[in-house]
């Protein structure tokens, strides 16, 4: 598809949550350096809507500012999923889309593919078929329909390509290409902020780091929306930080529910160092010197795993499971004492250091530029049906 000007059509490539942010950067440096360039309209639908987190965040990656910002906003699932629908079919009239180009597994991913399909725009996935087979999590009905519906499927492991046979998708539909996660962490590394840095402008000793800290981030629903499960939790935090300090980057929801369950004052303890939400160079500086990370980010597991630093991930399940198969990862589901005993084997033993997976190297988004830039031909010349 062209445009007026007779040149190709733009891909439009959404964001709408932070951790598309850094998927994201290096798939638009790897179009504009790829020759030609692929032209692109980076869409923001406003899922995630912290102004002062989202120009800091597009800053930290080089990520240019995007070109259209829906402003969508909070909601329900389905209110959000609907709104950026209605939002952001006008765009592919506006722009004459080549294709749509949606990354991970946040409402913004289905719904604008779920617009592109029904217009009959080329759908583009990046980091397609992980799953954690708990359809509980809204991101794994995400990820499934995304995945159904999607013309080309990117892969960042190569489980996940029997995840996506066991669903009746064609094999030549994915390519394994590896981790855009990853490129991002490589490129940023040498800028991370260092936690001693970032502690000091913070007022706070960084002496109370000296001898080594581990980081804790939570926000998943099932593990800080009820206070029984919530407490024992932070109770494990206090016990630990008796043994290790640890730095505590406190999600805008949790630090909202803590308060809610009079559970807030229980991290007030001299072992944790409480943080508001930090940039992605200031985490980035964080993990790649912490001893351990406790975390249930799913992108922490995968940069956890690229950095070498052991993680427990406080979920029963995970989809990404090569960071437990082969990186630093280990499930330890939520059970405090769980939790307890997997810090003391670290401490003791140092944690599992693993290796870096396959294609989790840097390149995976040139060979995204690459790969598409010769299926969008030949997708072009063949015939209409």
């Amino acid at each position: 598809m062209s445009s007026e000007s007779g040149q190709p059509a733009p891909i439009l490539c959404v964001v709408g949550a932070r951790p598309n942010y850094m998927k994201m950067a290096p798939i638009i440096r790897a179009f504009a350096a790829h020759q030609p360039p692929l032209p692109t309209v980076l869409v923001h639908t406003g899922q995630h809507y912290d102004t002062a987190m989202n120009d800091r965040l597009f800053a930290d990656l080089d990520l240019p500012a995007p070109d259209v910002n829906l402003g969508v906003g909070s909601a329900s699932h389905a209110v959000q999923t609907a709104e950026v629908m209605k939002r952001f079919e006008p765009l592919i009239d506006a722009h004459g889309a080549r294709a749509v180009l949606v990354v991970g597994d946040v409402n913004s991913t289905l719904a604008c593919a779920l617009v592109a399909s029904k217009r009959q725009v080329p759908v583009i996935h990046v980091e397609s078929g992980l799953r954690s087979y708990d359809r509980a999590m809204p991101e794994e009905i995400n990820r499934i329909l995304t995945d159904q519906i999607s013309d080309l499927l990117y892969t960042t492991e190569r489980s996940a390509h029997d995840n996506l046979a066991r669903e009746g998708i064609a094999g030549q539909r994915a390519v394994f290409v590896g981790n855009v996660m990853i490129d991002s962490l490589f490129a940023s590394l040498p800028r991370a902020v260092p936690p001693q840095t970032l502690l000091a402008a913070a007022g706070v000793d960084p002496a109370r780091i000296a001898s080594g800290y581990g980081v804790v981030t939570l926000h998943r629903p099932s593990n800080v929306d009820h206070a029984e499960v919530l407490g024992p939790l932070i109770d494990a935090l206090r016990e630990i930080s008796l043994r290790l300090p640890l730095v505590f980057a406190l999600h805008p929801r949790t630090r909202g529910n803590l308060e809610r369950f009079g559970l807030l004052d229980r991290l007030d303890a001299p072992g944790i160092i409480i943080l508001p939400p930090q940039g992605y160079l200031e985490m980035l500086g964080l993990m790649s010197r912490a001893v351990m990370v406790l975390t249930d980010s799913g992108g922490i597991q995968e940069e956890t795993t690229a950095l070498g630093v052991p993680c427990l991930t406080i979920r029963n399940n995970t989809e990404r499971p090569i960071t437990v198969e082969q990186g630093t990862n280990t499930l330890i589901g939520t059970d405090p004492q769980a939790l307890l005993a997997g810090v003391d084997d670290i401490l003791a033993n140092g944690g599992k250091r693993g290796r870096a997976p396959e294609y989790w190297d840097g390149k995976a988004a040139e060979r995204i530029a690459a790969h598409l830039a010769d299926w969008l031909a030949t997708h072009e010349r063949a015939p209409r049906t």
